[in-house]
């Protein structure tokens, strides 16, 4: 019986879910003609019953919800219900007007409830309206109001965040779906509580006027139509009228309670109910009652006061302290609460748990609040794309793919100020001005502009910061003018660029190896494992970022680490080798007007840096006495100056032999020196020697 039963209930249940639109469709349809078709008392009496029942539903549903997005229909229920009461007094306005009667339930309101006085119940009445429609209405609405408003104004932050853990991938693509989705149903739930709550306002001010026309109109009713007399009309209708009243008013305090507890659980714990956050928040001071307790037993002894009632009082809240400091002072935990330390515990000391803790971003960039809405696709920001634009220019131009950047807001910066960190290290960093444009003098400009001095951060070249008004005078006077993203993006190109060889490191050559092998597997079988490992891989393809040589053409260096690898170990060696086959690239890449002018060493200073190479097993290294460094360095820095002060690029030519240990000499005290050897410029191609290094 009990499976025919179950049966039963679920073939209903799944008929129900199947149909709940037509269901839903017919109940408003109802409503509706409710307005027009008039009810018999019976029916009446049944509708009445049933909207007292789905406000108590309501109501009960919200104080056990543990989140306001869990009843996300309740700005529809709301219309809905309002609807159903205006059809209810309609309805029951009808009755009470034609036939002086609308049925038990509001009689019986009418009667009980305020004793058969028309009077206290029009008093009760307009009380009940007073507190929905003054006290609880207006809250809500104001709730609600203010809810929406930082709901939408948290948005940006909340996206970012998201975005944020995306990209360090700490989540994933169904995860970031799901928390966005989340947060666009808040915004959509709050936005409509704030317009759904001027309902319930419009219902209690309905409410009003259909009592008022109710007691008008059946007083001249009772008077000319049926031929009461006054105290007879303003008895039967105004009892009549006051019952209908409060019938339709509990439903909408009710709901009117539901509206504000729902928009009031923004600051609850997500796992818990109303009622238990009003336990556990109320009842864990045993102070707070002693001192109650204290305060009502005085009031008990003052004479003139009821001594009883605040006696009784003060007992139970002294009652209610001393309970709780036993709790307070209770050495022993419960079982319950021993097995959950114990679990958390043993949670926290797993070793993944500890070792989650040492991941390192391989890139990272903080931003202050300020510069938000780079990142915020909703306020018009495309930081996200210029990264995936320079993650492809970067892997075009050096063949490098660069992890995914982790974007993070950093409230302990300035608000205008940016972070680029390197494993967890800043490398870099800046500050923009986003309602302004970065101008920077090209060379050409005849006429300068008024502005806020500033450094321009990726190359270090002095600029202005200006405003949008001056932006086409600026261009016009020959400053090249940038807005504040292409700034950052510039800044974030360079610094990749100028590191590439720290972040290329074992995974992602694996990954550049086993990309190779998908279209050619027997050159890479060749070299790998038998020639090279990846480690020693990696050392090459590094050389080569550091002195920003691309490696996107891996099929070529690995042709060359397959011919020399054999004869020679040293990365350093092999980095030369395979820089000669990509002359034409190396060419092609310093050529100026068709030419590559540069500065060249003199052959004595060229067999001294050969001389002093020193070759250990774990590399080599060139020793020079102080003092001919600090004049090689003087006499290379006064040649590149004039190289420079020409325009051109600060190339050093110099023998095949040598430059690896030359650069290595002289990189850390001229950054951005260009070192090239013979073999490396193509025959067709015009050197221009425009000085020699001597000491």
């Amino acid at each position: 019986m009990a499976t025919n039963s179950a049966a039963v209930s679920g073939v209903s249940g799944g008929f129900i879910k199947k149909y709940s639109d037509v269901l839903i469709a017919g109940i408003i349809i109802m409503i509706v003609l409710m307005m027009i078709i008039p009810l018999p008392t019976m029916m009446l009496d049944l509708l009445l019953c049933v909207n007292i029942t789905f406000a108590l539903v309501i109501v009960m549903v919200t104080i056990y919800n543990t989140d306001a997005l869990d009843l996300s229909i309740f700005p529809s229920l709301l219309l809905i219900t309002t609807l159903f009461r205006l059809a209810l007094n309609i309805s029951s306005t009808r009755l009470i007007l034609l036939n002086g009667y609308a049925g038990e339930v509001i009689t019986a309101f009418g009667n009980f409830v305020v004793g058969g006085n028309a009077v206290v119940g029009f008093v009760v009445f307009l009380i009940i309206v007073a507190i929905n429609f003054i006290v609880i209405t207006k809250g809500a609405e104001r709730v609600a109001e203010v809810s929406a408003r930082f709901t939408l104004d948290a948005m940006p932050g909340k996206q970012m965040s998201i975005d944020a853990d995306l990209n360090q991938g700490t989540i994933t693509d169904a995860e970031a779906k799901a928390r966005r989705e989340k947060i666009q149903r808040e915004a959509d739930f709050y936005g409509a509580m704030d317009g759904a709550s001027k309902f319930v306002k419009g219902d209690a001010i309905a409410s009003l006027v259909i009592t008022g026309i109710n007691i008008v109109g059946g007083f001249i009713i009772g008077m000319v139509q049926r031929g009461l007399t006054v105290e007879q009309a303003l008895t039967n209708y105004t009892l009549m009228t006051v019952g209908d009243g409060l019938v339709g008013q509990i439903p909408a305090l009710l709901i009117s309670t539901a509206t504000g507890l729902i928009v009031t659980r923004s600051a609850a714990s997500e796992d818990t109910n109303l009622g238990s956050d009003v336990v556990s928040q109320l009842f864990k001071n045993s102070r707070v009652f002693f001192i109650v307790g204290g305060v009502l037993a005085l009031l008990a002894i003052v004479p003139g006061l009821p001594g009883i009632p605040f006696a009784c009082l003060s007992a139970i809240s002294l009652l209610i302290g001393y309970n709780l400091m036993k709790m307070e002072n209770e050495p022993v935990e419960s079982e319950e609460e021993a097995e959950k330390a114990e679990k958390k515990k043993q949670e926290a000391t797993k070793p993944e748990n500890i070792v989650s803790l040492l991941q390192v971003d391989p890139m990272e960039l903080e931003i202050g609040y300020s510069l938000i809405p780079l990142v915020d696709t909703g306020q018009g920001g495309d930081l996200l794309e210029r990264i995936v634009m320079i993650r492809r220019q970067c892997a075009l131009e050096l063949g490098l793919v660069v992890p995914t950047i982790r974007i993070r807001d950093n409230i302990q910066i300035k608000p205008n100020a940016y972070i680029i960190k390197l494993k967890g290290i800043e490398i870099a960093k800046g500050e923009l001005m986003l309602d302004h444009y970065l101008a920077m003098n090209s060379g050409t400009v005849f006429e300068e502009v008024a502005g806020i001095e500033t450094t321009e951060p990726a190359f270090g070249l002095p600029a202005l910061w200006i405003t949008e008004s001056q932006r086409e005078q600026a261009e016009m006077n020959g400053y090249t003018v940038v807005d504040a993203v292409s700034v950052l993006a510039t800044h974030l190109t360079e610094v990749i660029k100028e590191h590439a060889d720290e972040i290329l490191g074992r995974k992602e050559t694996q990954d550049l190896v086993d990309n190779l092998k998908k279209a050619n597997s027997s050159l890479v079988d060749e070299v790998v494992p038998d020639l090279m490992n990846v480690g020693e891989i990696q050392k090459v393809l590094a050389n080569l970022l550091r002195e920003r040589i691309s490696i996107r053409d891996m099929s070529t260096i690995f042709e060359v680490l397959a011919d020399y690898a054999r004869a020679t170990k040293d990365t350093d060696i092999l980095t030369e080798y395979v820089r000669h086959s990509m002359a034409r690239q190396i060419t092609q890449q310093n050529l100026q007007n068709n030419v590559i002018p540069c500065i060249t060493l003199d052959p004595a200073i060229e067999n001294r840096i050969a001389g002093a190479v020193q070759r250990t097993d774990r590399g080599s290294y060139v020793s020079l006495d102080p003092d001919t460094m600090q004049k090689l360095l003087a006499a290379l820095n006064n040649e590149l100056t004039k190289l420079t002060n020409m325009g051109y690029q600060p190339i050093v030519l110099t023998n095949p032999a040598v430059r690896p240990y030359f650069r290595r000499l002289v990189e850390r005290a001229i950054q951005g020196i260009i070192v090239l050897s013979h073999a490396e410029i193509e025959q067709s191609v015009e050197l221009q020697i425009l000085g020699v290094v001597k000491i």
